[in-house]
């Protein structure tokens, strides 16, 4: 085979393995999303963007759901509270400046650092852990576990039970959990695509020059989409998988008391909005079973 032939054939291998669709879940890669050096710097960047909703929500929408959680769940003095995937501690800081109790647990040590320093700075008392939260222990209880921004969506339906009996071990008797997902109204309006990007979200993935490919997959049996992100630098190549599950009240109910919870009240986001079936987002508000 010519030198020709073989660049060829190493071409439609490349670019069949960058449109291949896998199974669903089938990789997990959010170590190289929220701990490679660069990425997880742009990362916390679009975090504290006040103006934008990326990887945390604007800054208004935080407050109203700060306020919202306070009054909902009374909380006072001493409430202990955990915020899993808390990111830069947008919104520890606010509840522990209400009062409460909180830890915060979250895989990025950019993202980790900024939450101590800005923690450092206010004089506040926060407990940050980073730790991929799958795997957070504590003997410490919470009367209330928070997981803001639909991270449950990104989990596996395996990832998702382990994470429901964590919740489940270190819940008070009548502690909650809050959190909100993708609704399968935003499911609907998701088309698959191909895209194909010099430097891509403006050197989000790396600081060098680099090609990228998004590959937007729909799985309509499982609810599920996979946006594939394949990246190729001079010297290397890295593939990236952003899973997300989309729930409507039933499927998240059932999962719910599948693993030892009663779903209490339904919600269009984690400000309190009232449930419409039309929301882009569902939150849940959910208790231990007896």
């Amino acid at each position: 085979m010519s030198k020709s032939s073989e660049a060829q054939s190493h071409l439609y291998q490349l670019l069949d393995d960058i449109n291949n669709k896998p199974e669903p879940f089938e990789f997990y890669t959010a170590e190289e999303l929220w701990t490679d050096e660069h990425t997880s710097m742009k990362m916390l960047e679009c975090h504290l963007n006040d103006s934008v909703d990326l990887s945390s929500r604007n800054k208004d929408f935080i407050v109203r759901s700060v306020q919202w959680i306070v009054s909902h769940f009374g909380i006072n003095m001493g409430t202990s509270i955990a915020d899993f995937g808390c990111g830069p501690g947008l919104y520890t800081t606010l509840l522990v400046e209400n009062g409460a109790d909180v830890t915060g647990i979250d895989f990025s040590k950019r993202s980790i650092a900024h939450a101590r320093m800005v923690a450092d700075k206010k004089d506040l008392n926060i407990e940050y852990i980073r730790k991929n939260y799958l795997e957070f222990e504590t003997k410490k209880r919470f009367d209330l576990i928070m997981m803001i921004f639909c991270d449950y969506c990104a989990l596996s339906p395996v990832q998702r039970k382990t994470l429901l009996a964590t919740f489940r071990e270190q819940l008070k008797p009548d502690g909650a959990v809050l959190l909100d997902v993708y609704s399968l109204t935003e499911f609907d309006k998701k088309e698959e695509i191909t895209t194909y990007e010099l430097n891509q979200y403006d050197h989000f993935w790396s600081p060098e020059k680099y090609y990228a490919f998004l590959n937007t997959f729909k799985y309509p049996n499982e609810k599920i989409t996979l946006d594939k992100y394949t990246i190729l630098e001079e010297t290397r190549c890295r593939v990236v998988y952003n899973w997300l599950q989309y729930f409507n009240q039933e499927l998240l109910k059932n999962e719910f008391e599948e693993n030892g919870f009663i779903v209490e009240e339904f919600y269009s986001d984690v400000a309190g909005s009232p449930f419409s079936s039309e929301s882009p987002e569902i939150a849940v508000i959910a208790r231990k079973a007896k």
